[in-house]
């Protein structure tokens, strides 16, 4: 017997239990660990791309050269079983070179569709801000629709599919910056940044391996990925935390320093990420910690500051952490 629609024409999700978290967590801590075979020391940031892949969306990392981010997309393609693939943005890349053309087929009298780099489980858009906006615009495209059209037929990308992309913060020449409706596209941002000295002495010891020579076994199959991203959406959220996340969305919109705050979008991202995390920890329900250890990485990027705050030094960081500091979480009593 299946449930019945609900007034949405959608089935209502049954909660998730307490064995399916604890099977989950468990998913998770074997790919953060079998991750951290080729990225040492960044167990936080594997732990928040992992999040990203199994809430759907995709990841933006603001980091400098040489600090790991391809060996972090083919680990987590290799880790899931999946493909990956490397786009190198430059400026004279075309929005076909990244989702495919149609070629004639002079045997047949039609064209056949040549699949671009994008279709692959992990992609890794290195450099993303070197590609012109009309190329940019080609791969925020595909990310929201999951799915390519060409010559009026549309391509859909298998799932899993996740973005990360990459931008350096350091060499601004000739670069055209992502607009600010584009980074609210992406459902986290973060850095993976320089390993600490422990981590960094053995990565120093194993330098006559190259990373890309190093070959992770699989953990989880991708279909799998399927159904922790399913079971994700079952993590029971109160009514107070739905509260919470919309005084802290509030609060950013009210504040001195920002032109923009968060978005709705913003809103149900940090929703929906927070309860991957609380699976990943092994609870079927979400708390305020929750809450407050993704706020920085999925609703800092999607902040438009004051110009003369900017002047000042503030930033947007900063202020989600002011915001945090300032917005009472939902007390035990108002959690039932």
């Amino acid at each position: 017997m299946t449930d019945a629609p609900t007034a949405t024409g959608q089935k209502p999700i049954v909660p998730l239990t307490d064995d399916q978290a604890s099977w989950f967590a468990s998913m998770v801590d074997a790919i953060v660990q079998n991750v951290e075979h080729v990225l040492l020391g960044k167990t936080h940031v594997i732990r928040l791309a992992v999040t990203a892949l199994l809430s759907e969306g995709h990841l933006l990392l603001e980091d400098v050269p040489g600090t790991g981010k391809t060996s972090l997309a083919r680990a987590l393609a290799e880790s899931i079983s999946g493909t990956s693939s490397r786009i190198q943005f430059t400026p004279d890349l075309l929005p076909g070179d990244i989702t495919g053309v149609g070629v004639y087929d002079q045997r047949s009298g039609e064209f056949v569709f040549h699949k671009g780099p994008v279709f692959a489980n992990v992609v890794l858009a290195d450099e993303i801000n070197r590609a012109s906006p009309k190329t940019q615009s080609a791969l925020l495209e595909v990310m929201e629709e999951r799915q390519v059209s060409v010559d009026g037929v549309t391509h859909r990308l298998a799932p899993p599919f996740m973005v990360i992309a990459t931008q350096n913060p350091i060499e601004q020449a000739g670069t055209y910056r992502l607009p600010e409706a584009q980074l609210d596209r992406f459902i986290m941002k973060a850095s993976i940044g320089y390993p600490d000295h422990a981590s960094m002495v053995r990565i120093l010891e194993g330098a006559d391996h190259a990373a890309h020579e190093m070959v992770l076994p699989t953990v989880v199959m991708g279909e799998m990925v399927t159904t922790l991203s399913r079971l994700a959406r079952a993590v029971h959220v109160e009514p107070a935390i739905n509260d919470y996340v919309s005084r802290l969305v509030d609060a950013t919109r009210n504040a001195d320093e920002v032109r923009l705050g968060v978005s709705v979008r913003g809103g149900l991202a940090l929703i929906r990420t927070a309860k991957t995390y609380a699976a990943g920890l092994g609870r079927s329900y979400v708390i305020p910690d929750d809450v407050k250890a993704l706020a920085e990485p999925v609703l800092a990027h999607r902040l438009v500051l004051d110009t003369e705050a900017e002047f000042d030094g503030v930033t947007a960081h900063g202020v989600i952490a002011n915001v945090i500091l300032q917005t009472p979480p939902p007390q035990d009593g108002t959690m039932v």
